[in-house]
């Protein structure tokens, strides 16, 4: 594999969700990632947590399988596992077995709750983790339930992007005169973290610790999504003062003086029912000849079957074909150093 990674040699031992996250994070920047599955469950090429890796077939409930993960770990810089704590003891394969044989390790652990603490050793998934950590209760409208944003949050921004984020730190240590070490990377940790900003608002008094109502969190008229005639979507940002303008000025609004009290949340509901109005004066094509390209700060909302065909994203390649199969690029993008196109896993 070429990109900034190369070299690097990871085993990643075979999950789901954001383990293999990660090992496709380490994989797209060129690193050596050899994914270790039980006999007869490689996983699936078509999907793109499981691209350009290495396969092989490990049966962990042997001696022979144990000793096999062993060798190969003794010989790599990092590993991927994302069982619950305590599993890879019990296997054998523990921090302080595999450390031992290879010094220089980093042992990058993935989990929900984390390897310690009350919930450590309990079932969870995705929106359990982001309930404790303060996110969820921030998602969703005035007066409605929290809304889990998909699985983005806890599995993938706070858990693979996270432990991506601790290997190349843990591997940098390792590499320039530091040694090994375990990354317990855990997604109530890492769904924290990416809510430092909305703590930062809420210790200043500028975030009330309710959904809805705020800035960022579909509050603003200026800042949300609205329909248009044809039943799609389209959203604006207009934070600004001269963005905000602009989308006045563009939308006809500059005479309607109600517009003026831009940051005065108690007109906020007023002015969105009347951009509701209006944007469900035009289609959402309509509308994008109006406003995309400027400073408004819009851009229509997109199905996965026509983000694909956006003109921005085709010429920056944002998806490309693997096996047949469309999955988005590998980010980010280097001035120098050029990355392998992603291939099928084998």
């Amino acid at each position: 594999m070429a990109g900034p990674l190369a070299g690097i040699n990871i085993i990643e031992f075979a999950g789901i969700g954001p383990g293999p996250f990660c090992g496709m994070m380490l994989a797209d920047q060129g690193a050596t990632v050899t994914v270790l599955h039980r006999p007869g469950r490689a996983p699936d090429p078509r999907l793109a947590l499981s691209r350009s890796r290495k396969l092989v077939e490990v049966d962990l409930k042997s001696e022979e399988g144990i000793q096999k993960a062993r060798d190969l770990v003794r010989n790599a810089d990092g590993l991927i596992e994302g069982f619950r704590p305590g599993v890879m003891e019990r296997l054998g394969l523990g921090p302080d077995v595999l450390l031992a044989d290879n010094p220089n390790l980093v042992f990058g652990r993935m989990t929900g709750w984390g390897q310690y603490g009350p919930l450590a050793q309990a079932a969870g998934h995705d929106i359990n983790y982001i309930s404790i950590s303060g996110a969820l209760h921030t998602f969703g409208r005035a007066g409605d339930k929290p809304t889990p944003p998909i699985n983005m949050i806890g599995d993938f921004g706070g858990g693979g992007m996270m432990l991506a984020l601790g290997m190349v730190s843990a591997l940098l240590h390792a590499k320039t005169g530091g040694s090994g070490q375990v990354v317990d990377c855990a997604m109530t940790d890492g769904s924290a973290a990416l809510m430092a900003m909305i703590f930062d608002f809420h210790n200043v008094g500028q975030w009330k610790d309710e959904r809805g109502v705020n800035l960022l969190d579909t509050g603003a008229h200026f800042y949300d999504t609205y329909e248009t005639s044809d039943g799609k979507y389209i959203s604006i940002g207009s934070i600004e003062p001269q963005f905000y303008a602009e989308l006045r000025e563009v939308a006809g609004l500059t005479d309607d003086h109600d517009f003026d009290a831009q940051m005065d949340p108690r007109q906020w509901s007023v002015l969105k029912d009347k951009l509701t109005v209006l944007f469900k004066t035009k289609t959402r094509d309509q509308w994008c000849a109006l406003m995309e390209g400027t400073d408004i700060c819009f851009a229509p909302v997109l199905s996965l079957a026509e983000a694909k065909e956006h003109p921005h994203n085709v010429e920056r390649e944002t998806f490309v074909e693997v096996g047949g199969h469309l999955q988005p690029a590998p980010a980010p993008r280097y001035s120098k150093t050029i990355s392998d196109r992603p291939k099928l896993p084998g």
